[in-house]
């Protein structure tokens, strides 16, 4: 076994999820990435904790057969809730064999099944949990890279120094934490301003997604203005969506338009009230990730971008009294802020062309 696989279990035993003595611990993982499941089961039983491996994260082909099969009309799959309930620690390993599996069911099916899933979903999140990241073929594949330059990228990002990127990472919050309005800009079809008024910002250094490297909060719903171009590619449910332009007024989505596969964005906005409104702003910090891989595990955390995401914003994100922005979705979006870009905080430049005042 690569020595590295057994370095990534112990960032995610020891680091990310705390292991503890007794522990029930639900390990998602698709066969494919049985290594690192291996290497996470060493973890659990040095830890004495009670382990479980379940292939939810490998059901790509079964979901698609389901869900196509099935008459659109879903119920909260009681059984899958009751074990959430009953388990301490969720570590979920993204990688598959196929990353578009599901790239031809229709999006408004993917839409009833993930808001009735909702509940599940809010019960692992209640969780101690990680979502991580093996580098399985597909992924490599999808990122146009090769197995090898694909597996390094993935353990240099994961593998590092967590305490040092956190210290990096606090001066950001420093700088939110207090601020008021937020301005994006970038090139001529970006310029959003937010106000982040007594929200709280967060510092991801890999505890909950692994690789971290992201600050994160959240806008007060109503009060997001302007449009926003994202310039780089998205995958969801199998989907490839580019381009995608969103104009706000009043923290509403009233136009948008996507230079491929429009009707997925569309279904997207569509998913309820609160997915026309922005739940999180995210900026990426995270300097060993340098390239983009059409995986957003990664992408949202480059240095040099900043990400959104429309639909549920995180609680804990939110500031007593302050308004929650809730939906059944959470898609980000990420703007490349390498070049002709900046970001203002309460009227002052904090970063210029993607590098930050700190820097």
């Amino acid at each position: 076994m690569d020595p590295r696989i057994r370095e990534h279990a112990a960032v995610v035993a020891n680091h990310s999820v705390d292991l503890q003595e007794g522990d029930t611990v639900v390990v998602d993982a698709h066969p494919v990435a049985e290594d690192l499941v291996v290497a996470l089961f060493e973890e659990i039983g040095d830890a004495g904790a009670k382990p479980l491996w379940t292939v939810k994260r490998a059901g790509k082909r079964p979901d698609r057969a389901f869900l196509r099969s099935a008459d659109g009309a879903f119920e909260t799959p009681e059984h899958e809730l009751a074990m959430m309930e009953e388990t301490d620690v969720y570590i979920a390993v993204r990688a598959g064999t196929n990353a578009t599996e599901t790239s031809d069911v229709d999006p408004a099916t993917n839409t009833a099944y993930r808001q009735a899933y909702r509940p599940v979903q809010e019960e692992r999140l209640s969780k101690r949990w990680c979502l991580t990241q093996y580098p399985a073929p597909a992924n490599a594949q999808l990122a146009e890279m090769s197995t090898e330059a694909y597996e390094n990228f993935v353990w240099d990002a994961v593998n590092k120094d967590w305490a040092d990127q956190r210290d990096h990472q606090e001066q950001l919050v420093e700088i939110l934490n207090p601020a008021d309005e937020v301005r994006i800009k970038s090139g001529d079809e970006t310029d959003l301003t937010m106000s982040i008024a007594g929200n709280q910002a967060l510092n991801d250094h890999g505890k909950h997604n692994l690789p971290g490297g992201e600050v994160f909060t959240a806008p007060l719903p109503d009060s997001v203005e302007g449009t926003v171009h994202f310039d780089m590619p998205l995958y969801h449910e199998g989907r490839e969506v580019t381009d995608a332009y969103l104009e706000f007024e009043n923290g509403d989505v009233v136009a948008h338009e996507a230079g491929k596969n429009e009707a997925v964005l569309t279904e997207v906005l569509e998913t309820d009230d609160g997915a026309r409104r922005i739940g999180e702003l995210g900026i990426g910090m995270n300097r060993d990730i340098d390239e983009f891989t059409y995986n957003m595990l990664f992408d949202e955390k480059m240095g040099d971008t900043v990400h959104m995401a429309v639909g549920r914003a995180y609680p804990v994100t939110v500031g007593d009294g302050n308004e929650v922005n809730d939906s059944s979705t959470h898609v980000d979006m990420i703007v490349d802020m390498s070049e002709d870009s900046f970001i203002e905080v309460d009227g002052e430049r904090i970063q210029e062309d993607g590098t930050f005042v700190f820097e």
